[in-house]
């Protein structure tokens, strides 16, 4: 039977799911709605598999009864919270709001790149700029909203402006109502994101920008800048925060 750890993150749309060996690889994936989780991890992840530990960071309060479930699974099931032991320094003065989400990203970033001052750019409901120092210290960053959520506040806060939604046809010269909000939306955001990594530059050397999140696809290759993508670096970060709670896996 294998061993595996469980790394899960409970967002506002989808809860993810990553399983890692013992080596760090991710070998299975899942993306789930909330109402099946539980019983997909009875019936589908659990089974023929042991588990050294279980981390869950969740945006939302819907997360409980997955955590009991893991809790039969295995002895460690942490909650990310401000509570939790971190791989680095967390220099957020309100850290009692700050989400899960973005001190696992910064935990990442600095695992994969000690040596630079990196910006982790999180591209969900939200837009989240993550800054972590090579001192190890995630100093904050800034919160704008997402690509939808654009569209969505157009929409409900104009008297005229339609319901539109980020998929659809995309130019620069919008030739309708949709299509201007469209491009307004998405383009803007990349000359925001654009304009947030130069001034980060400017004031950082040695610096690093990383690009995550659902919508990284739609702005990659929008962003006049040099930027990584990686999708895969919240659960990374996720995965050292519970490697670091284990002192056997340290």
């Amino acid at each position: 039977m294998s061993t595996s750890k469980i790394c899960v993150d409970w967002g506002n749309t989808l809860v993810k799911i990553a399983l890692f060996d013992e080596n760090d690889k991710i070998t299975e994936r899942y993306s789930l709605k909330a109402e099946e989780v539980v019983d997909q991890l009875h019936r589908e992840i659990a089974p023929r598999r042991s588990f050294s530990g279980a981390i869950v960071s969740s945006v939302t309060n819907q997360h409980h009864e997955l955590v009991e479930a893991l809790r039969e699974l295995t002895p460690l099931v942490i909650v990310l919270d401000n509570k939790t032991s971190l791989p680095i320094l967390n220099a957020y003065s309100s850290a009692e709001s700050l989400g899960a989400d973005r001190v696992a990203l910064a935990c990442a970033a600095y695992g994969a790149h000690p040596d630079k001052n990196s910006l982790v750019i999180s591209v969900g409901t939200c837009i989240t700029y993550n800054f972590i120092g090579k001192n190890r210290t995630f100093r904050g960053g800034a919160i704008s909203p997402g690509l939808q959520m654009r569209l969505t506040a157009m929409h409900e806060h104009t008297a005229k402006l339609p319901s539109v939604k980020v998929d659809g046809d995309l130019m620069l010269v919008g030739y309708d109502t949709e299509s201007c909000m469209r491009s307004g939306a998405i383009f803007g955001a990349a000359a925001e994101i654009d304009g947030m990594i130069a001034m980060y530059e400017s004031q950082y050397p040695d610096f690093n920008a990383i690009l995550t999140g659902g919508d990284a696809p739609i702005l990659a290759g929008k962003l006049k800048n040099k930027i990584f993508a990686d999708p895969e670096i919240l659960m990374k970060g996720l995965n050292q925060i519970l490697k670091h709670n284990v002192p056997k896996a340290r």
